[in-house]
């Protein structure tokens, strides 16, 4: 499976009757029904730690292009009508700022990694804490709530699986809580967040600015309120998009399909 497709149902299920195994592409598996899958026999896996480092990274430079204006400036720079540089038109550091990290898996470590190297003071929120040693790896400092990381944080990054649990864990009140001049970084899925209760945030200036790599549904309509507001960066769902990664997780896919079909343990089972 790569971006989801094919859809696997029921119908689909029926229709493979010596189906084995299904591999799919990335980390999230908020696609696939396990149960169904479950029931027909079928096994399913995914490449769950090759798509963490570029991440990460990503999510560094969606906090640093939203943070110093990148895209506005970049139009600026190469439009016909610009004269002149306005003296006024400034961004906001990083340095020294505090990043809430929700859900520090493999990927919101990372970023946590990444961000001590700009001096971050960081907090986190995650089902259970980390070891004191990697906390302190990292100068991480865990949060027993979300409502407490987010009242804290100048930029709030996003890390975590969807599940019934995580689905619009933002939502109005949440980003009520934030900082006026706070930033959502969002790396997980967009169902993460109340994608109308963002968009009347941002309107409204409750938070300053929005860094998203996913939405929903994905590509967004044409004529949506996202696509026409200043302070929001939209990547097109590409964390993990570069060329070793894709290689690796297409070998990993396939590694995992002949463990299936040959009765192997299969790679990076999904149980």
């Amino acid at each position: 499976m790569w971006y989801h497709k094919p859809v696997i149902n029921e119908e689909l299920l029926q229709s493979l009757p010596n189906l084995k195994v299904v591999a799919s592409s990335g980390v999230g598996i908020d696609h696939l029904d396990l149960n169904i899958l479950s029931s027909y026999g079928v096994k399913v896996s995914n490449t769950p730690f090759i798509v963490s480092t570029d991440t990460a990274d990503l999510g560094m430079a969606l906090m640093l292009a939203s943070s110093r204006r990148l895209v506005e400036g970049y139009e600026m720079a190469v439009s016909p009508d610009t004269e002149y540089f306005p003296a006024d038109w400034l961004g906001v550091e990083i340095s020294g700022a505090t990043l809430g990290i929700l859900g520090m898996g493999t990927i919101g470590y990372k970023v946590a990694e990444r961000a001590k190297a700009f001096e971050m003071k960081i907090l986190y929120h995650n089902r259970n804490q980390r070891k004191k040693e990697e906390e302190s790896a990292v100068g991480a400092v865990y949060c027993k709530t979300v409502d407490e990381l987010l009242q804290q944080s100048d930029f709030v990054l996003l890390s975590v699986n969807l599940t019934p649990q995580t689905c619009k864990l933002i939502g109005k009140r949440e980003l009520e809580l934030m900082k006026r001049t706070a930033t959502v970084i969002n790396i997980s899925r967009g169902l993460v967040v109340d994608q109308d209760a963002l968009v009347e945030a941002l309107q409204n200036k409750v938070i300053k600015a929005a860094a998203l790599d996913v939405t929903y549904p994905e590509p967004l309509p044409r004529d949506h309120p996202l696509l026409k507001l200043k302070n929001v960066i939209i990547t097109p769902h590409i964390g993990s998009a570069t060329k070793k990664t894709r290689w690796i997780m297409m070998e990993e896919m396939a590694e995992s399909i002949q463990a299936g079909l040959a009765g192997l343990p299969i790679p990076h089972e999904v149980l």
